[in-house]
């Protein structure tokens, strides 16, 4: 089993998935927070926050999952004021509709949180709505080995993780 860690979050990932934790280059003014993309297949290097450009090439047995980290201004959002990440998913959790952009047979969950003091959303998409019986076990498995360190772990001063 394959460990990935960066920028707070780490992420023990199950047989047959890849993933990359990193921050995107921030704009001026911009404060650039960790993202992270997981897949069942070879992920492109060039990929949207959410999967653009990835679930596209996505096959009916694939899942994509991102988790990405929002700024501390949305700590106050109700959208974040569920506390603690996703740990399993059912079924029907996923929906065609769900997707960033729909694509035909997929489906998606979104999940929005706060852990340890920090604002995320976990995105995933799997290849088949109809295969969502076998698939979202798999997505399971990828939630089981995801941990968050609370802010406070972090840099002193609030800045960003390294």
């Amino acid at each position: 089993m394959a460990h990935l860690s960066a920028h707070g979050i780490s992420a023990a990932l199950p047989e047959g998935f890849e993933g990359r934790i990193f921050r995107r280059t921030p704009g001026e003014g911009e404060i650039a927070l960790p993202v992270a993309h997981f897949a069942t297949f070879p992920l492109p290097s060039e990929v949207g926050d959410f999967g653009s450009g990835a679930v596209t090439l996505m096959g009916p047995n694939d899942v994509f999952a991102v988790l990405f980290e929002y700024g501390p201004e949305s700590l106050s959002a109700p959208l974040f004021a569920r506390q603690g990440r996703p740990r399993r998913f059912g079924p029907d959790d996923f929906k065609p509709y769900v997707l960033r952009r729909g694509l035909a047979g997929h489906a998606g969950t979104q999940w929005f949180f706060t852990e340890g003091g920090r604002p995320f959303t976990f995105y995933s998409v799997i290849g088949n709505h109809a295969r969502r019986n076998r698939l979202v076990p798999v997505v399971n498995r990828l939630v089981e080995g995801l941990a968050i360190e609370p802010a406070s772990a972090g840099p002193v001063g609030g800045a960003p993780w390294n």
